[in-house]
């Protein structure tokens, strides 16, 4: 049977933000034991007091976050050049036979020109398309008999180069996109590959984007 301390050690560490806004004493630990104390007698199925959850809260150890975020942090001053691209469009579209025949068009138009912006990330049950400006006469052309889920003009992104030994530590994608998350920015689109992290955003958020991220490189 689970004990309180690892009831409320679970609760906190599967919400977001309130593990490390606990460590910056940002939290009031008694309006937290209150807030999760409903939560807590569910799990246990018992009565439990706020003091008991308090005292909980108080015996967590910071030390595995701490070592997280010193990690991270050195990353984060290796981060590579930012590149920013404006005017995009955002296709969704659902997974068919055809797709994929007409996506290499696509590629096929592009080949080797890098003035194009064109990324592609194919799910189970749905294909999402991302392109410059350049690029959408064709893609309405060539995608027009395909069913198309959702549409998102006017958006930029950043694309950050990560450092090799990103893989190797947990919660890097986290630590950039917390940023974005307390800013209140929407991440329309999230496209990786192994050294690299794309963010597209709405056009009207990519300046303040930018600035959280070089501040993140800077800090």
């Amino acid at each position: 049977m689970k004990t309180i301390q690892e009831t409320v050690e679970t609760i906190i560490k599967r919400t977001p933000f309130i593990e490390e806004a606990m460590q910056d004493k940002l939290i009031n630990v008694s309006s937290l034991a209150r807030l999760i104390q409903e939560e807590v007698e569910h799990a246990l199925g018992k009565t439990v007091k706020p003091g008991a959850i308090m005292m909980s809260i108080n015996r967590m150890s910071p030390i595995e976050i701490i070592k997280i975020r010193k990690n991270i942090k050195a990353l984060s001053l290796k981060l590579g050049d930012f590149i920013v691209r404006s005017d995009l469009f955002d296709y969704t579209f659902k997974n068919s036979n055809t797709l994929p025949k007409q996506i290499s068009l696509i590629f096929a138009k592009i080949g080797n020109n890098r003035e194009s912006f064109f990324t592609v990330s194919q799910g189970i049950f749905e294909t999402n398309i991302v392109i410059s400006s350049n690029l959408k006469e064709e893609i309405d052309t060539i995608f027009q008999d395909e069913e198309m889920i959702s549409f998102m003009p006017k958006l930029a992104s950043i694309t950050i180069k990560l450092p090799k030994k990103n893989i190797e530590q947990s919660g890097v994608y986290y630590f950039i996109l917390k940023q974005l998350a307390w800013a209140n920015i929407p991440v329309q689109e999230v496209i990786s590959t192994t050294h690299e992290i794309t963010l597209v955003v709405k056009e009207e958020d990519i300046n303040k984007t930018f600035s959280i991220l070089i501040d993140l490189k800077k800090s």
